[in-house]
């Protein structure tokens, strides 16, 4: 499985030690460092079964001071996301079919029951 991680966002600390504590194998991706392409992010999108939009963070600053009131296609997003990591929610848990945001982090256990 694969953690989408910031390592100064205390849900993603919460969720990575949630994970721990359930003997999950992990592989740690500080998105922020190494963000997703946007191949990647389409991978995800399919996975977490949402749309771009859900992904972003809405109280970033980034978002509003520049994408807030603005419509833009699937696509846009999609760039937008991988050029701005730090727009992408966080927690993220990936595994080979499924993915799961983890707000709150709690929500990350969910992918260990399938």
């Amino acid at each position: 499985m694969i953690l989408y991680f910031n390592p100064e966002c205390s849900k993603c600390n919460e969720a990575k030690d949630l994970l721990e504590r359930n003997n999950c194998e992990l592989q740690i991706r500080n998105y922020l460092e190494f963000p997703p392409s946007e191949k990647e992010l389409k991978e995800l999108l399919k996975k977490l079964n949402c749309n771009a939009i859900d992904l972003v963070r809405k109280k970033e600053r980034l978002y509003i001071e520049k994408y807030e009131g603005q419509y833009l296609c699937e696509d846009d997003w999609i760039k937008i996301l991988s050029e701005n990591p730090v727009l992408i929610e966080r927690p993220i848990l990936i595994d080979t079919e499924k993915a799961i945001i983890g707000r709150p982090p709690v929500l990350v256990l969910d992918l260990l029951k399938k």
